[in-house]
């Protein structure tokens, strides 16, 4: 069954799963792909078990600060992530929740991988901001840029 307020896409790409997979869980190349330009993250931190800490700091040209702090609910080692922002690290309720995002990496076989990205929002109105965010292009253009760093590994 699907969520009532999700934004999701597809994308496949010439890299296998666990490349994909594995840019997802190195922080330390996050700012290599993680925000379309001229933002960039500046700090990323990944401890990748079910309540572990999810936090990327992204900063925009006119020093805007984004801090994205969360939680991974689920890891399936090169075929799945979800996080939420609904708490932060120890179960710490958040203020206001905005969404659950869910990646799943199908491996195609001869190198290739399905790449689903899907965010899942309390309302319609947080999914309809993120929408006017620029969802599509936004986590597109990042997309794209994962499957660049996924070739240097």
């Amino acid at each position: 069954m699907a969520a009532t307020y999700q934004l999701q896409f597809t994308r496949e790409f010439d890299v296998p799963a666990e490349k994909l997979f594995k840019v997802w869980t190195t922080p330390e190349r996050f700012g290599e792909w993680f925000c379309p330009l001229p933002w960039k993250v500046t700090e990323a931190r990944s401890d990748l078990r079910p309540g572990g800490e999810s936090f990327v700091l992204m900063e925009g040209p006119n020093g805007e600060k984004a801090p994205n702090h969360g939680v991974y609910l689920e890891i399936i080692p090169n075929r799945k992530l979800v996080f939420t922002d609904a708490y932060s690290a120890g179960w710490v309720p958040s203020e206001k929740p905005f969404m659950t995002g869910i990646l799943e990496f199908e491996d195609l076989g001869n190198g290739r991988a399905r790449y689903t990205a899907t965010a899942v929002h309390w309302t319609e109105e947080d999914m309809k901001a993120h929408e006017e965010m620029g969802f599509e292009e936004g986590w597109g253009t990042v997309a794209d840029q994962m499957a660049e760093v996924a070739r240097t590994f």
